[in-house]
């Protein structure tokens, strides 16, 4: 049987871990305009990637799926991390001497089989998503709305704002429901 934190009370969804009106995410209902709803499902998608991962230690968080996938919740942290640091940093910044994050040329899938079983490794791996998400939070936050559709050159074509922040939401909803399968793995949880 699966237990909820203390912290938690139990939704009378069975497909939710925690009440409504304690998720985290619903400070993120009703925005106003293009920019604020996609800087909302952005934030949202963090915010649930973080929830998937509470609570588990440096095991749990780096057991695998599926064999012969590499595919962990703490290779997503990394993975989501270093997606942050391409499109935000590299990208949208025009930055392209900033490195990759976990890959490397003789292992271009760093962020995943570099995802083991240890504490350091989480904590460093929490610290640098973070510190990629509050850069790119600073550089959203600076955006005005009417440069949505300004574009950016990536791989010598030009690209508009406003869709890759579209394609970072992609990136965070394709991963989650991956996330999603990974935790009930673990110990059981679904939904939220």
């Amino acid at each position: 049987m699966t237990t909820t934190p203390d912290r938690w009370t139990r939704s009378d969804n069975p497909y939710d871990w925690m009440a409504r009106e304690q998720d985290p995410r619903q400070s993120l209902a009703n925005p106003v305009g293009e920019k604020a709803t996609l800087v909302n499902y952005l934030r949202h998608y963090r915010l649930t990637l973080e929830l998937k991962c509470e609570g588990l230690d440096a095991e749990q968080l780096a057991r695998r799926s599926v064999p012969p996938s590499t595919m962990s919740l703490l290779g997503l942290v990394r993975h989501m991390a270093q997606v942050e640091n391409h499109w935000f940093e590299r990208v949208l910044k025009q930055q392209p001497a900033v490195e990759q994050i976990y890959d490397t040329p003789e292992d271009n899938d760093g962020d995943f089989n570099g995802a083991v079983a240890d504490p350091a490794v989480v904590a460093e791996a929490w610290a640098t998503w973070r510190d990629r998400v509050a850069s790119s939070d600073a550089w959203l936050d600076a955006l005005p709305e009417e440069d949505l559709g300004a574009t950016v050159t990536h791989r010598g074509e030009q690209s508009p704002i406003r869709d890759i922040l579209v394609h970072m939401i992609e990136e965070y909803a394709r991963h989650l429901g991956h996330a999603d399968l990974l935790r009930e793995a673990v110990d059981g949880r679904v939904g939220q």
